[in-house]
């Protein structure tokens, strides 16, 4: 039975932040306070009221000798949005990161999450995206070099590959395609050589396409449809998952950092670009056209090692579509920030 879809942005961002039995686990089970970087992005401020609402379900007080706290650096364009999160128990704080002398003020927190990062625009500002997924690294794993880290990076540092074979793991050799990829491999060996130099534990949390019914790669095909444009096929298919799933996994992934720098594919299942918009069609009663037809290689990952590590029920697919139907058929607020999953050149 699909679950009831959130019908605005308070119960989706309630629902975003509604942490895991599991993850609840997994922080209690650490010592320290935990700190998001680059908070004030599309998954920050939902991930950071996790992992408050995890502390607080297992009884961990916000005050006094025995407190943990959660702090969310960023920015804060939106100033509205440090006041929010402060209203719900996180402390937030504004900051550059690509600042060492900012970031030096900070206060110390032995449980990590880096956000930090820049996509949006790669192709014409490619200065500012070295800068921000490149340059922060180098001051954050510095800073914080005796913290656990769990490092958000993509599943653009692989190559595509072909569909059939189930996606690409996680030894597989790192190919940059594009001043995106490239910046984000660059990010990945900073910590990676942060880890060997300071014995630093980190984990590389390779995210493929999370989705918050405001952004993804099914609001994308969704809008699509909804509004009569065409639906690219080349680029036939992707992995999902929802960014709630995605927040629990980051929290839990704390657990599983290491010298070693390990990296971990995060995402669902590899989904049919064709078939979830004939299923937006047909929840719209309208029809769909398409461009192109399917290559045989995608950018698609294998999580067989996710499941193995820490295992987890993703929330199903069809309630993902089911969700986002709803959200785009009534005028839900979207980001603007469309993914971008059908280039296949690597220019963002």
């Amino acid at each position: 039975m699909t679950l009831p879809a959130p019908g605005n942005e308070t119960a989706l961002d309630d629902e975003l932040s509604r942490p895991s039995e599991e993850a609840c686990e997994a922080l209690a089970s650490l010592d320290g306070d935990i700190m998001v970087l680059g908070a004030g992005g599309k998954m920050g401020p939902t991930l950071a009221r996790m992992a408050r609402r995890a502390l607080d379900a297992r009884g961990v007080p916000r005050d006094g000798p025995r407190a943990r706290r959660v702090y969310a650096v960023a920015r804060f364009s939106d100033p509205t949005l440090a006041d929010t999160l402060a209203m719900y128990g996180v402390e937030p704080f504004r900051a550059d990161l690509s600042d060492a002398r900012v970031l030096a003020r900070l206060p110390d927190a032995p449980n990590v999450l880096h956000l930090v990062g820049q996509k949006f625009g790669t192709q014409n500002d490619p200065l500012s995206t070295w800068a921000q997924n490149v340059g922060a690294a180098v001051n954050v794993a510095t800073r914080f070099r005796t913290s656990r880290i769990v490092v958000f990076s993509t599943g653009n540092v692989y190559p595509r590959s072909v569909v059939t074979l189930g996606g690409v793991r996680e030894n597989h050799a790192l190919v940059a395609e594009g001043e995106y990829a490239a910046s984000c491999v660059g990010r990945e060996r900073i910590f990676a050589y942060s880890a060997r130099q300071h014995n630093t534990p980190v984990l590389q949390f390779r995210l493929c396409y999370a989705c918050d019914l405001r952004y993804g790669v099914l609001t994308d095909i969704a809008t699509r449809v909804h509004s009569g444009a065409t639906v690219p096929l080349r680029m036939g298919y992707a992995n999902v998952i929802w960014q709630g799933d995605a927040n629990a996994l980051a929290l839990r992934a704390l657990a599983h950092t290491s010298p070693a720098a390990p990296a971990l594919n995060i995402s669902g299942p590899i989904v049919s670009v064709r078939e979830l918009a004939l299923q937006f069609a047909e929840r719209f009663a309208i029809d769909v056209t398409f461009d192109g037809d399917e290559e045989a290689d995608a950018l698609v990952v294998n999580t067989e090692r996710l499941h193995q590590t820490v295992p987890f029920t993703p929330m199903p697919i069809d309630t993902l579509v089911d969700w986002t139907a709803n959200w785009v058929q009534r005028g839900g607020r979207l980001l603007g920030k469309p993914t971008k999953f059908d280039v296949r050149s690597g220019a963002y």
